[in-house]
């Protein structure tokens, strides 16, 4: 069986997709409704813009989510008998599994980071991976601190990110090392996604996925709440609204993909970021990025 897992923000980069578009008219017509349903020019931003405005959230999440797109509708016999998506890669997962349309699909990515990147400027915060220590000991330790500091995403053995204010996040790092880490690395992002610092946006985000239509997807979701297989589209919407605040059980999903007869696993999004996880939680080689360049359109693990 063949699954389909698409990344989430931080892939993001200057010169994305843009050989897909001088060398696929598919893809010309992709961007250009993009453009045309956005309402300003993403191509330029995403072809020849400024890292540091295509790395703004509300940026990021639409430029990843449009390139995901694109390969998918460009890549030779996409046939997934299962789909996840890493955060914001559970939007792009969807609507390839057709339980929701590509417009309605651009919208609710383009509300949900403005959302999001609201939420990042009213509270300073960021993420930061904590390398080298068993998730039970970093849910501890973090328990323990009087900031919001909380696990974010299970993203392999030995990799848990944690997500909180400025201050939450560097004294849990400081103790996290003390407690047997690696390390710990700041993430280069615009703040704490995942974790209860976002909450002032959710129920306008349930306004947003009350404007869209969702259907029974075609196979399969793996969300990332609760890392389980889902079909109906109203339990598909209430998982999407908890995600906003709730970790990310990447590798408990991928583990039980992997259960449910996944043998194959076709990473999609602008470079790889998700194949070294999949190897690490399975311990087989089994992942092929899809980048979308011509130069590298697919790239093993092995």
């Amino acid at each position: 069986m063949q699954a389909y897992i698409f990344t989430g923000q931080g892939s993001q980069f200057v010169g994305m997709g843009k050989e897909l578009y001088e060398t696929s008219e598919q893809a010309v017509e992709f961007f250009e409704r993009a453009n045309s349903l956005l309402g300003y020019d993403i191509m330029k931003l995403m072809f020849e813009g400024d890292p540091n405005e295509l790395r703004q959230t509300k940026n990021a999440q639409p430029a990843i989510f449009l390139l995901s797109m694109v390969i998918a509708k460009t890549t030779r016999e996409f046939k997934p008998d299962m789909v996840a998506g890493h955060s914001l890669g559970e939007l792009s997962a969807l609507v390839t599994a057709r339980a929701l349309s590509f417009g309605d699909g651009l919208k609710l990515v383009q509300k949900r980071g403005e959302l999001m990147q609201r939420a990042c400027e009213a509270t300073p915060s960021t993420m930061a991976a904590v390398l080298g220590l068993e998730d039970e000991i970093v849910e501890e330790v973090c328990s323990k601190i009087d900031e919001v500091v909380v696990p974010a995403n299970y993203n392999s053995p030995g990799q848990l990110v944690i997500s909180g204010t400025l201050k939450g996040v560097e004294i849990a790092s400081e103790k996290l090392v003390e407690a047997g880490a690696r390390k710990c690395i700041k993430l280069n992002v615009a703040g704490a996604y995942h974790s209860p610092i976002m909450s002032p946006v959710v129920e306008e985000f349930i306004e947003a996925l009350e404007t869209v239509k969702f259907k029974e997807p075609i196979c399969p979701i793996y969300q990332n709440v609760d890392a389980q297989p889902s079909i109906d589209p109203n339990e598909i919407k209430a998982k999407l609204v908890k995600q906003i605040t709730a970790p990310v059980l990447w590798k408990n999903t991928i583990l039980n993909m992997n259960e449910d007869g996944a043998r194959s696993f076709f990473e999609i999004g602008p470079k790889p970021v998700l194949t070294g996880m999949v190897r690490k939680i399975t311990g087989r080689e089994m992942t092929v990025s899809i980048t979308g360049k011509k130069t590298d359109a697919v790239s093993s693990t092995s």
